[in-house]
């Protein structure tokens, strides 16, 4: 067999097979929420992707920050096997008058915490919530700290700007009666709460788009492996 003809396919089936490896964490990377927009009044679930970008240690924990000035009045979470879950319940800073009722605590935080190993270099994980009733406001941070085995911590509390270009750590945000700025990328869109069986199918998998250009890299790759065969098959035995 022709070395040269061999060295080309390998190549192209390795460029291929790169392509769909770095597309899928490329649209992984940063803590994000899926989806990202909601009505006032309805109750919504919403999924936080969390990915673990060190090389060497593993995420072992996630606390999100829920907001006082426009809370939830109920909060639950999706159980996670390999996870411990706390709703943390305090006091606001100020009176918030919903449904013509004076509300004075609310569900302050979601923490997870690992108990087996948690999610390792490479890999992420997905943590459900439910969240109600929706406030009629334009839109709520919801800042996430991110802990990892080795004890660094990465915030995830930065502010889209209204332009758009995203932050080095930016807090996933749930759009409400404002419409996301062009090119946040945290931002999707929530829809109202299923079953807990239907949520966990919604977020099982990476986004399609991710999925769709992997695929189109193995596509090309197993296309270059092709054509080094057929180009090395007709190639005249040398007498």
């Amino acid at each position: 067999m022709n070395r040269r003809f061999i060295l080309r396919a390998a190549g192209a089936l390795v460029a291929g097979a790169a392509l769909a490896v770095a597309a899928p964490l490329a649209a992984s990377a940063h803590v994000r929420i899926d989806p990202t927009t909601a009505t006032p009044g309805g109750y919504s679930y919403i999924s936080f992707r969390v990915p673990t970008e060190s090389a060497t240690a593993s995420t072992v924990g996630l606390t999100i920050q829920l907001p006082t000035g426009t809370p939830f009045t109920s909060v639950s979470y999706q159980a996670v096997p390999g996870w411990t879950a706390k709703v943390t319940t305090g006091t606001l800073p100020k009176p918030v008058t919903i449904g013509g009722t004076s509300v004075t605590t609310a569900p302050t935080s979601v923490t997870f915490a690992a108990t087996d190993g948690g999610i390792p270099p490479g890999q992420f994980g997905v943590f459900t919530l439910s969240l109600g009733a929706v406030p009629d406001t334009g839109k709520v941070m919801l800042p996430a700290t991110q802990t990892y085995s080795d004890g660094s911590v990465v915030k995830w509390d930065q502010p889209t700007p209204a332009s758009g270009e995203e932050p080095e750590h930016p807090a996933p945000t749930l759009y409400i009666d404002d419409a996301p700025p062009a090119g946040d990328s945290s931002a999707v869109t929530v829809s109202p709460a299923p079953d807990a069986a239907a949520a966990a199918s919604d977020h099982s998998g990476l986004d399609a788009a991710a999925l769709t250009v992997g695929f189109a890299g193995l596509v090309v790759g197993a296309a270059g492996l092709v054509v080094a065969v057929v180009a090395l098959t007709r190639k005249k035995p040398v007498s």
